[in-house]
């Protein structure tokens, strides 16, 4: 049975019916399959996953069975109640704090630590939080008419608002009164036109429940609806259509499902979010959400909120046999109706869990919907209807795997035609020709099949390129991603959970490497992006305007498409080996920038290495570059180094691992050699397409750093020296009509090396006879 743990108050087990339209049922708990994030330093809840055949199903609460253990207990040992804590010592600090005056929002938070807010205290932690506190009478210098043409259904709305809550009849008309002004006063102020359906009653009966003054109801009434509710929060608004993108990324069959019977987000949340729960939920299960929504001061809170009251109506919409679509939405809709205030902090434990499983672009590129238009926020015009599904920033894809433990990271995938992604792609990519799906369908089939693999090993090996979120890249051109979006739909209508799309694609991606490093070389980019055609080239300059090769032809980012598109083809390589060109890619640390190949000096005629150097045939014409041979003593193509610095690229593998894979063909101990004679312990691994150096880590044993890694075809000389035959030196480079560039030279002591060479000659001369055919 799979067990999740989170932080909170002690809760009772509990099961809740409710009926629907068309069936009657019991709520059946909801489950993550990951920890969720701790909530504070106290009791820690453990929930059991109901969808266990050996769980009965409504035998937990609205939110899963609870039940608890020690954070301090010793394996094995019985779970025991929490200890009761002194409510009173709490409150009375919250209550001291409150009336000290100053207190501010965090200061609260640390106080409360997710508890149910004493019923007296709740007007001024409501204020603090929507920072309103100490704020003018905005409605000072109003005349106080009330005679705007829609007054006749304010008053009628306020006079039921009043009937429902229990006024004592004294102070009925003052109230009325207050509440009326209130609503005429928005309109007349922002210059709205009132009707029923806005739900701004819903919205103000938790607040008129904390007998607030006049002042003190406006300014919070204007808070909430300025802060908390999205604007074009309407029938087909653009809230919606994320809600659908939120829905879709996390429970892509239920979203499938919905969209199939073609039941809008908007057809069944549209009160959710425009009255934060208040219409379906009663005052007292209202407010304990707003006490934990406005606490979390981030309006996207409810969106996570409202996935979590979804997704736990999963399987009974899953399983319903009606047909009727006013039906079901009409089911849907009704469903915050049966929360109770117990469910409340399972409610929100589940939904802190979706927040931190969703990449930030949802929050961050989605900012304008919430907050005053008169600030100035310019509206992002995205169509979110016609989304495909979440597309998340570049900046946040280079930052996510930059981070260490929780959060969200990608395994990103680079659809792009195979000469595109060889003449420059970032480095932790994956490559998935998105050409293959309609041109070879089988060999597309593989390649989805050892893309799969490829993530769950990187995730499992704790590679730096490992995530559980797939992120598809394109080239950024509308016209060129097509067939990328047919993938992208195609792993959709397998209900594969988070999926999502680089904003702007490859070209985007250039863009920003190139903004953030505006301040010269010493900040260089290098190591994001990676080739696998040879060249260990620049193509940063390509977004300023330049040609790869560092000469500006005026065209910028076409030439750089254009060369791409002449540039080694790769199609017919066994899709196995794009396992290995991932794995080849994932070595550089995201967590440090260092600066790795030449920046592009606009000012200068030198040459620099391009992609586009090598093309089609790449030895057609001219002398075989690979060579065995001996070395003279002083060698002319001496350079100082191995392609990597020892400080970088520290990715740690287990050495037997990766030995034991079944792509490795051969392995041979041996120590690397340095300039300074220094040697380290390492394994070269030879696979069809690359040659891997493993330097063992001294401290820890059976592991190693990726110290190198090497594709074949980029091998232009192996050669020993006279004296001591088995140091054999490796070198990399380019070869052209003009000759033979070297990019890189590595040396290694080899046991045996007459038979190491022999083989990974041998490997080499297969690598450049498929090339040439």
């Amino acid at each position: 049975m799979e067990r999740v743990d989170v932080v909170g108050p002690l809760d009772v087990s509990r099961s809740h019916s409710c009926t629907s339209p068309f069936k009657s049922y019991s709520f059946l708990s909801l489950s993550p399959v990951l920890p969720l994030p701790r909530l504070s330093l106290r009791t820690r809840r453990t929930f059991y996953d109901t969808r266990d055949p050996r769980v009965l199903p409504g035998a937990g609460s609205l939110f899963g069975k609870v039940t608890w253990t020690s954070t301090a207990m010793a394996e094995g040992e019985e779970a025991s109640p929490p200890p009761t804590s002194d409510s009173d010592s709490w409150e009375k600090d919250l209550g001291e704090a409150l009336e000290t005056g100053g207190c501010d929002l965090e200061t609260l938070r640390n106080i409360i630590q997710g508890r149910p807010l004493p019923a007296d205290l709740r007007a001024k932690v409501w204020k603090i939080a929507l920072n309103v506190a100490g704020k003018g009478d905005s409605l000072a210098s109003w005349d106080g008419n009330l005679d705007l043409p829609e007054q006749t259904t304010i008053h009628k709305d306020c006079q039921e608002l009043i009937d429902q809550l229990s006024v004592p009849e004294e102070k009925t008309d003052a109230l009325l009164l207050n509440v009326e002004s209130v609503i005429t006063f928005y309109c007349k102020s922002r210059n709205v036109k009132y009707s029923t359906s806005l739900g701004w009653i819903h919205l103000l009966k938790p607040l008129v429940n904390l007998h607030l003054t006049r002042s003190d109801l406006y300014n919070c009434f204007y808070a909430i609806m300025n802060k908390y509710i999205p604007r074009d929060c309407f029938l087909k608004g653009r809230p919606f259509h994320l809600f659908r993108l939120l829905i879709q990324y996390h429970e892509p069959e239920l979203c499938s499902f919905l969209d199939t019977k073609k039941m809008t987000p908007d057809s069944y949340a549209l009160n959710w979010l425009g009255s934060l729960f208040s219409c379906f939920c009663s005052i007292e299960v209202t407010q304990a959400i707003w006490d934990g929504y406005l606490q979390q001061a981030d309006p996207f809170f409810i969106y996570f909120l409202m996935l979590i009251i979804l997704v736990n109506t999963k399987d009974v919409i899953l399983a319903q046999e009606s047909d009727n679509k006013e039906e079901i939405i009409q089911f849907l809709e009704n469903t915050p109706s049966s929360l109770n205030i117990e469910d409340i902090e399972d409610l929100f434990s589940l939904a802190q869990y979706y927040y931190s499983k969703t990449p930030a672009s949802f929050r961050k590129d989605n900012h304008s919907l919430f907050g005053s238009p008169l600030l100035g926020i310019k509206d992002d015009d995205t169509d979110l209807s016609q989304a495909l599904c979440l597309a998340i920033s570049v900046s946040e894809i280079l930052q996510a795997n930059q981070q260490q433990g929780e959060g969200v990271r990608f395994f990103v995938v680079d659809c792009r035609p195979a000469e595109q992604y060889n003449a420059g792609h970032l480095s932790t990519a994956f490559h998935l020709d998105s050409d293959l799906m309609l041109q070879n369908p089988s060999e597309f089939a593989q390649s989805v099949k050892y893309l799969l693999e490829a993530q769950k090993q990187s995730i499992e090996s704790g590679s730096v390129a490992g995530g559980e979120h797939l992120c598809f890249m394109g080239s950024g051109r509308e016209e060129e991603d097509m067939y990328m979006n047919m993938v992208l739909a195609h792993f959709l209508q397998k209900n594969k959970e988070y999926v999502s799309i680089a904003s702007g694609g490859f070209m985007a991606l250039q863009q920003h490497l190139a903004d953030i490093n505006v301040d010269g070389p010493e900040n260089g980019y290098g190591h994001w992006i990676a080739s696998t055609s040879g060249s260990r080239s620049s193509i940063n300059s390509s977004v300023d305007g330049d040609s790869p090769n560092g000469s500006n032809d005026g065209r910028g980012m076409k030439s750089l498409v254009n060369k791409m598109t002449v540039a080694l083809k790769t199609k017919s390589v066994n899709v196995k080996e794009k396992v290995i060109s991932f794995i080849e890619n994932t070595s550089t640390p995201v967590d440090r920038m260092s600066f790795n190949l030449p920046w592009p000096d606009k000012t200068s005629t030198e040459r620099h290495v391009s992609s586009s150097d090598r093309v089609g045939k790449p030895y057609r014409g001219v002398k075989p570059v690979f060579s065995i041979g001996d070395e003279e003593e002083y060698d002319t193509d001496e350079i100082d180094s191995s392609s990597m610095s020892d400080d970088d690229r520290k990715e740690v593998v287990n050495i037997q691992t990766w030995i034991n894979k079944p792509d490795i063909k051969h392995h041979f101990p041996c120590n690397e050699v340095k300039e300074n004679g220094h040697m380290f312990p390492s394994h070269l691994l030879v696979t069809a397409t690359h040659m891997y150096c493993l330097r063992e880590i001294p401290s820890r044993k059976g592991l190693a750093y990726i110290q190198s890694r090497q594709a074949l075809n980029s091998v232009v000389k192996i050669t020993s020296k006279k004296k001591h035959p088995e140091l054999i030196t490796f070198k990399y480079g380019n070869s052209s009509t003009s000759g033979i560039e070297i990019l890189a030279v590595e040396r290694y002591l080899i046991p045996n090396a007459g038979d190491a060479t022999k083989a990974i000659k041998q490997q080499i001369m297969k690598v450049l006879d498929a090339l040439e055919s």
